[in-house]
């Protein structure tokens, strides 16, 4: 089975009944014991205090918004090998969720610098590439906007897209690079997570919450998509009928 199996409008809406109701409530279960760890059941940081507990927002939304536009890389190489509809119309569906998670991360990554660092920004090698990947996916949902032909738009955006993954690497490795105020990583890293479990447990729990809420935005927009295409082929032949 291939993914044009599910690029009939019927198909992903009996898609859409099975998977949406376990995404919407894995999504709840996972942000309700999320929350409740984070909130009550976490101790606070020894330098951080109370202001640690932005942490279970902003770091699955930078894990996600990182996430998000590397698998918009993955659906752009296969438009461009096997020219595949389906995975253009999969990119355009996660664009917005992952321009979302990259604000969601950027206004709590504000909020937690300015009693650590004492300011809301500064050009800060890991701030600045998350800043530019915000903007890549600006310019990738505006691409339409530009190009009117489908097949155009399609090698464009996937084109666009992976030069764009280039800036994943530097986001993840740049406190290594270069000198830097953010935090090294203290979960994904060699030897394994440096975190507490006390604060990893909710941690992990809200990074199931985010990947339930991605998956459920992520399919609703390919369904969407789906069904506007549907329409627009529609009113098309309706146009050619009359004429």
């Amino acid at each position: 089975m291939n993914l044009e199996y599910f690029a009939n409008p019927l198909r992903m809406q009996k898609l859409s009944k099975i998977m949406l109701p376990y995404m919407i409530l894995g999504m709840l279960i996972c942000f309700t014991i999320g929350f409740y760890y984070g909130l009550f059941n976490s101790p606070p940081d020894y330098q951080q205090k109370e202001t640690v507990r932005i942490m279970y927002i902003h770091v699955p939304a930078a894990w996600f918004s990182l996430g998000i536009f590397l698998s918009m890389g993955i659906c752009s190489f296969f438009v461009l090998w096997r020219k595949h509809h389906v995975a253009h119309i999969a990119s355009y569906a996660m664009a917005p969720v992952g321009m979302i998670f990259s604000i969601i991360c950027l206004v709590t990554g504000s909020l937690w610098g300015r009693p650590t660092w004492g300011t809301y920004w500064i050009w800060d090698a890991r701030l600045t590439s998350m800043l530019i990947l915000f903007f890549l996916y600006v310019a990738y949902l505006l691409l339409p906007a530009f190009c009117k032909k489908t097949d155009l738009l399609m090698k464009v955006a996937a084109i666009f897209c992976l030069v764009g993954v280039i800036d994943i690497p530097i986001i993840k490795f740049s406190v290594e690079w270069w000198n830097t105020l953010h935090q090294g990583p203290s979960v994904i890293k060699s030897g394994g997570p440096s975190i507490h479990h006390a604060m990893l447990t909710p941690l992990l729990w809200m990074a199931a919450g985010y990947a339930h809420l991605a998956g459920m935005l992520i399919l609703l927009g390919i369904r969407t998509r789906l069904y506007q295409q549907k329409i627009d082929r529609m009113i098309y032949k309706k146009i050619r009928n009359y004429t």
